[in-house]
């Protein structure tokens, strides 16, 4: 079983660790103490409470079969004259968007927006990811 520290968990899931120790305060993720007294947060218990986020009907739309959406904020916008390049930074992600310029025009987007990248493919590429450096060295039972 996968155990995470709160700062693990925070890395993970692009928000702060009081965001996390907020969470778990208020009873919305479950957290334990390791034997050095510290709060794990179990993998299988951070998976249900992100899969929870992700079925909100508010962050995102019936009308589409997409469901990967990253939420975040414009940083770039590099327009020509007939495509635009798009960068968001969606926590710890960056994405990338060539569109074309009428569409980032009537989209409004500008540095400083909020936007939301959706993004389908028929190839996603899955790698399993080594232990962060908080993670190394320590036993996870």
């Amino acid at each position: 079983m996968t155990a995470f520290r709160i700062s693990e968990a925070a890395e993970l899931l692009g928000v702060s660790t009081d965001t996390v120790r907020r969470w778990v305060d208020a009873g919305r993720l479950t957290a334990q103490r390791d034997e050095h007294g510290h709060r794990t947060i179990d993998g299988v218990d951070l998976a249900g409470f992100v899969r929870a986020q992700a079925a909100d009907p508010d962050r995102r739309s019936e009308e589409s079969s997409a469901r990967n959406r990253l939420r975040g904020i414009v940083t770039a916008v590099a327009r020509d004259t007939v495509m635009a390049q798009v960068d968001i930074q969606a926590g710890p992600f960056r994405v990338v968007s060539l569109m074309s310029r009428e569409a980032a025009d009537e989209l409004d987007l500008q540095v400083g927006s909020v936007a939301v990248a959706v993004i389908k493919s028929t190839t996603v590429v899955v790698e399993r990811a080594t232990p962060g450096p908080a993670h190394r060295g320590r036993a996870v039972p």
